[in-house]
Parts: C-alpha cells; sequence; structure tokens
C-alpha cells in the first residue's frame, strides 16, 4: 500500500509538473506555443521553425525553446503554418499543421547517427574539415604554392578576402560536388568556371593562388563523400541566444541575389519606422527590390541609366557577360544582366535613399578631368569612373544620377552640417558630397569633391608637395599612399572619416577633411600579426573602429592608445600595434596552426542606438560560417544564428528602431541573405533571396 500511493503521489507530481509548465506559456490569438520534450524530457536550446506560403510572400518566424522545453512564437499573421523542431542532436521532428492561438506539443527526434546529426552544422564545422598545406610550404619552399605567397595570404584567400568574400563554404552546396563536375582537383577546376562569376573565381583560385588550393580542396570534398565528419559539434543556444526571434521573408527571384539592403537612416534609426526595405541586387538586375515586412508584400523599382551606358559586366567586374562554362543549375543561361550595379544604400534624414549605383558610362565630364579649375581636379583629376551614385526619393518615386567622378562602393553619411555624403570605392581618392548644398543649389560639380590619401611625413602639420607610392620616404616632403577604402566611417566624436584597406595584411585609414577636405591628411595603421585581412568595418560613437579580418578576429583598433607619433617619417603603418585589440570568433579552427577560428566575417557594424537590444555600441560581425549575426557584448560572443534555410550568409545589415515605446517588438536588426548566390542555400533551385529580421526578447516565452 505505501509503494502504491509512493507511486501515484510520483505520477501526480509528474502531471502536476506538465501542467505547471504548460500553464507557463501563455498563447495570445496571433501566438503558437507549447512545449518541446524528448526521450530524456523537456529539449532545452532547440529551434521551433513555423513557416507558411499562404501569405504573398514566404513568411518564417524561429524562436528557442527554454531551460524547461518550452517555447512561444508571437505576432504570427493569420496563416496556416508548418511548425517543427530543429536542433543540435536531433533531426527534424514531423511538420504540424497549425494556426495562431494553438498549444502544439512536439517530440523531438534525435538523431539516429552522428551523420545524421551532422547535416544541421553550421558551414564552419564542415569547412574545418579541409586540411591547409604544411607550414613548410609556403615562401617559396614548395612548388606548388607560389613563392609569394605565405599562409597568411592563403587563409586570406581561401576566406574573407577571396573565395568566402562571395559564399558561404561548408554548406551542403558546396562540400558536396555535382556528379557531371567530377571529383578531385579537377572537379573544383570544372566548378569554379561554372556560370558568369567564372573568371572571378579562376583568378582568385588559379592565379593569385597558383591552382594549389584546387587539391585540398578536392581532398575537403572526397573525404566528405566518403562520410567524414566534422571533429566537432556546435553548442546549443544558451543564455540571451534563448531570447532571439527570427523572422525572415522571401523577395526577389531565384536568379537573382542580394548583396545588401537598408531599412533605417544610420545616424537616426527612427527615419523609415515601419516602413519599406530596400535592397541592393548588384550585378544580378536592375530591379531593385522593395519588400513591405507590415503587408508582407514584395515590389521593386526599375534603375534607369543613361542611353549607351553599358552591362557592369565583363573584365574588371566580377561577373562576366556570358557564362565561362554551364551552371549546375542553369546551363548556359545569362541570367545577370545589370548596367546599374546597385551594390549599397543608405537613407538620409529625410527618408531619401541614396545608392551606390551606375546611372551613366564610365567616361567622366570634363570638369573632372586635367585642366578642369574644379577644386579636387586640380589636385587630382580623374578621367573614367564605373560605379557613381544615384538617389531615390520613395515619396515621390523620383529616380537621378549623381555625374561623380569618383567611383563608390559602400556609402555613409556624416555627422555635419552639410549631411556630406563619404564614399569608398574611389581608387586612389576618397570622394564626398556635399548634401545640402546639392539640395539647395542643384549644382553636381560644386557640391562633390575629392582627394588622394597623403601622410604627413615631413611632421609639419600640413599638405606640401608629396612622393609617389613608388618612392621612398622624403623627410622634406608628404607621401602619397594608395589605400583606396572598401568600408567608409565617419566619426561622431571629432569629424575624422575612416576607412578600411583590403590590402594583405590590409589596413585602416584616418582623414581629417578640416575646414578644406581637398587639403587633408591621411593617417595609416597596418593590421598586427596574428591578425590579417581586414574587410568590412565600424566605429562607434567614442570613436573606436571595428574590422572584420580574415584571420578569424574582429579587430578593434583605439587611437587614443598610440604612444608614438601619428605623423612623420615613421608614421607609416606599423607605428601603432597598440592601439589594436584582437578578438576571436567563435567556432572552431583549421588544425595545424594554432589557435584560430575558421569564421570569415565579410562586414562589422555597431549598434550605435541599441537598435537590437543589447545595448549602445555593440559590435556586431557578419558570421558568415555560423549562419548568423555574431554580436560581441562585455568581451563575450553572442551568436544569432539562422538555422533555416540553412546557409545563411549576409553582406551587411542595419538596424531600425520603429517605435521606441514598444519594448522588443518595436526594434531589431534586418540583413539580406548575401550568398552568391540563393540557390545555394538549403531548398536548392528556386530558392529566393531573404530578407532576415532579428529581435531580442527579454525571455524566451516573452509575447
Amino acid at each position: 500500500m505505501h509503494a502504491l500511493r509512493s507511486l501515484m503521489l510520483a505520477l501526480a507530481t509528474i502531471a502536476m509538473g506538465s501542467s505547471f509548465a504548460l500553464a507557463q506559456v501563455e498563447i495570445g490569438p496571433t501566438d503558437i506555443g507549447g512545449t518541446v520534450t524528448g526521450p530524456k524530457g523537456p529539449e532545452a536550446g532547440v529551434w521551433v521553425i513555423a513557416e507558411t506560403r499562404d501569405l504573398p510572400i514566404r513568411f518564417i518566424r524561429i524562436v528557442v525553446t527554454d531551460n524547461q522545453g518550452r517555447y512561444l512564437v508571437p505576432d504570427l499573421p493569420q496563416a496556416s503554418y508548418d511548425v517543427w523542431v530543429r536542433g543540435y542532436g536531433l533531426v527534424d521532428s514531423n511538420k504540424v499543421r497549425s494556426a495562431p492561438g494553438q498549444t502544439i506539443n512536439h517530440t523531438a527526434v534525435i538523431a539516429p547517427t552522428p551523420q545524421a546529426a551532422a547535416q544541421y552544422y553550421p558551414a564552419i564545422y564542415w569547412y574545418t574539415m579541409m586540411r591547409l598545406p604544411p607550414a613548410d610550404a609556403f615562401n617559396g619552399k614548395s612548388e606548388d604554392i607560389p613563392a609569394g605567397v605565405s599562409m597568411g595570404q592563403w587563409l586570406n584567400g581561401i576566406k574573407n578576402n577571396g573565395c568566402i568574400g562571395c559564399h558561404q563554404l561548408g554548406q551542403l552546396s558546396t562540400r558536396t560536388i555535382p556528379t557531371e563536375f567530377g571529383t578531385g582537383a579537377d572537379g573544383w577546376m570544372r566548378r569554379i568556371q561554372s556560370g558568369q562569376a567564372g573568371e572571378l573565381m579562376v583568378n582568385i583560385i588559379a592565379g593569385e593562388l597558383g591552382g594549389a588550393p584546387l587539391k585540398y580542396f578536392g581532398d575537403w570534398t572526397d573525404r566528405v563523400a566518403k562520410g567524414e565528419l566534422p571533429a566537432t559539434q556546435p553548442p546549443r543556444p544558451q543564455g540571451v541566444e534563448r531570447n532571439i526571434v527570427v523572422t525572415l521573408r522571401d523577395w526577389m527571384n531565384e536568379k537573382q541575389y542580394l548583396h545588401d539592403l537598408i531599412a533605417s537612416d544610420r545616424r537616426n534609426p527612427t527615419v523609415n519606422a515601419y516602413g519599406p526595405l530596400y535592397g541592393s541586387p548588384e550585378y544580378s538586375s536592375d530591379d531593385m527590390p522593395i519588400m513591405d515586412p507590415v503587408r508582407n508584400t514584395a515590389t521593386s523599382f526599375r534603375l534607369t541609366t543613361a542611353p549607351g551606358t553599358p552591362e557592369a559586366l565583363g573584365p574588371g567586374h566580377a561577373a562576366m557577360r556570358e557564362p565561362l562554362q554551364a551552371s549546375h543549375y542553369w546551363g548556359m543561361e545569362k541570367i545577370w544582366n545589370t548596367k546599374a550595379n546597385n551594390h549599397n544604400s543608405m537613407f538620409d534624414e529625410k527618408g531619401r535613399l541614396w545608392l551606390s549605383a551606375t546611372g551613366q558610362g564610365p567616361d567622366n565630364p570634363d570638369f573632372c578631368k586635367k585642366g578642369s579649375d574644379h577644386p579636387s581636379a586640380k589636385i587630382f583629376p580623374l578621367e573614367r569612373s564605373n560605379r557613381r551614385v544615384t538617389m531615390f526619393d520613395p515619396k515621390t518615386q523620383e529616380y537621378k544620377a549623381i555625374a561623380t567622378c569618383f567611383g563608390t562602393h559602400h556609402l555613409q553619411f556624416g555627422y555635419d552640417a552639410n549631411n556630406t555624403l563619404w564614399t569608398s570605392g574611389g581608387g586612389p581618392v576618397v570622394g564626398w558630397i556635399n548634401t545640402k548644398m546639392l539640395d539647395e543649389t542643384g549644382d553636381q560639380v560644386k557640391s562633390q569633391g575629392w582627394t588622394p590619401l597623403i601622410l604627413d611625413t615631413n611632421g609639419n602639420g600640413k599638405r606640401d608637395d608629396y612622393v609617389e607610392p613608388n618612392q621612398p620616404v622624403d623627410p622634406t616632403k608628404d607621401k602619397r599612399i594608395v589605400a583606396g577604402f572598401y568600408a567608409v566611417m565617419p566619426n561622431v566624436t571629432d569629424g575624422s572619416v575612416w576607412g578600411t584597406y583590403r590590402a594583405y595584411p590590409g589596413a585602416i585609414v584616418r582623414l581629417n577633411p578640416g575646414s578644406d577636405p581637398n587639403m587633408t591628411l591621411a593617417e595609416i595603421y597596418n593590421v598586427p600579426a596574428p591578425g590579417f585581412g581586414a574587410r568590412g568595418g565600424d566605429i562607434d560613437k567614442k570613436g573606436v573602429v571595428w574590422v572584420s579580418l580574415a584571420s578569424g578576429h574582429l579587430g578593434a583598433f583605439d587611437r587614443s592608445k598610440c604612444k608614438a607619433p601619428l605623423n612623420g617619417p615613421n608614421a607609416t603603418g606599423n607605428h601603432c600595434p597598440e592601439g589594436w585589440t584582437l578578438y576571436q570568433y567563435p567556432g572552431p579552427g583549421f588544425e595545424g596552426i594554432g589557435r584560430n577560428s575558421a569564421e570569415s566575417s565579410y562586414y562589422s557594424w555597431v549598434d550605435q542606438h541599441n537598435t537590437f537590444g543589447l545595448g549602445e555600441d555593440v559590435p556586431m560581425s557578419t558570421g558568415n560560417l555560423n549562419d548568423g549575426i555574431l554580436a560581441l557584448k562585455d568581451e563575450t560572443w553572442i551568436t544569432l544564428r539562422v538555422p533555416y534555410p540553412l546557409g545563411f550568409y549576409a553582406k551587411g545589415f542595419d538596424g531600425r528602431i520603429d517605435d521606441p515605446k514598444a519594448g522588443w517588438k518595436g526594434r531589431g536588426l534586418w540583413a539580406a541573405n548575401g550568398d552568391r548566390t540563393p540557390w545555394l542555400i538549403e531548398g536548392g533551385k528556386g530558392s529566393r533571396p531573404l530578407a532576415a529580421h532579428f529581435q531580442l526578447r527579454p525571455d524566451p516565452l516573452a509575447r
């Protein structure tokens, strides 16, 4: 009798525990919630995915279970949803058809084999299976590797300044080889020739690196094909990672990709609140995609160019006019045909969109060239430029080109009274547009300027005659450097403008525009070992520069820590290593090169205004091999992961505050899936680009 009473008490306790757990998931009319349990009890830190195709565009919302296996998917539009569970150590559960307002309890499915479990790992776990050449094979010590290539340059080429600058490597589509391509090194040579980007890929692998990586890529995918698995397993989301809500929407079409998107004005993230998002399709299309997250609709605006403007394809570009070899997905079909080449956009304070895009042919107007009386042309004339600047007003639908003399790549507004638009991508110069003057006068000539990069190597504090880049430092003169901006970063604290320089090992460059930016001086700070491979970057409100590095680090540079003189004959790049701090990215690394992360971040961004919810001035990086965004909070990494569709890869992101009074629901980060191309992600051919919205709840069950 005692035993029976004890058993009944135990069963009652379990039942009450289950009832209590379920009672804590308060389901509203727009929510789906419940519990996830496995053979050993609640499954904590796994994802619950709700997907519908009933809306004008596909809609996906993803949440994470709490310590008790409970979940709540909030604020769902009225539709019918497939709901299922995905997590590390599991395989996908059965999809349950559901609707908002329902409680759905799921049974997690334990992966039957390590092979099955590994299919859900982020790409970095698979990519680190690739073997690197031995350390003694570099710097001319092996016939396989070009004499001038070091281990760092090799990694720079197969990471974010080479292969991973366009693709996530390690997801299913890249760790397997199409049957028709063959195997080993030959299979990879055929693969990289495919499609309109074939020439670029061949130039990196076969040109810069002498074709040597093909052997190692081939060995990697051959071993994967034989069943070899990653050496380590990813951890499930922990802590605040369980509070993240990810919402994904399709836009554009399967043959186009998105380089970037923009949601608001960097200086004031309440601009364009609840408004449409605008995408940048780069080489793929002249159609600028527009996605309305309130109505869940996707449209586009056709970017026009002047008559006679050539396609932005061919030699010198990242895409060919015609495929080099047949694509596994599209054969010899030409799927990209842009003239505008819209790469990057920025909102201004009026809600207008400024685009790094082409509006006319490459030959510059006369005022840009030698013999012109334009102040900048007198100093450094420019004969040709490719991508320039255009402007789009969503209210009036007006679209117009700005005839800049300098080329563009990224854009950022300064914090000055002139609302100066600073640009990167100008090659030997940095360009700007005084948008206040342009608005007031309409004068495109007087409203723009540009400057070469001149170091104050004679140390007198002003710009003088200078020696050219290929000439030695002359202590009586200044020195011009070729260190064109990739990222561009205006500093709110002192009005300076910073840029990243992508050469190996890479550097950051500072301009101090002053009262006459035509005569500004530059400073350069090289990335110190063990860091290398600068790419995208941003700056916080204290003036600290944050840079994505191919070495697997987020680099932070604080100019105030410099001890040596910042000008003079020795201030040529290596004079302030003490200004740098390197933070290793999360995730496994390659074997044989010591402690490292294989993460290959494309771009970094600082959340100056707490648009996400982790606080102000939180640096973040695209986690291009980690399927998400990486945030550094109090020197601890937080991963904002997209577990479905696998293969999420962002080239940039933006923050917006829709309603500062709405708590977590009124703010968030926006990013586009920027892999070139969308059919490489989970789902394959037919997959479209994605817009991702990341939000941070106070807890995993917050509504």
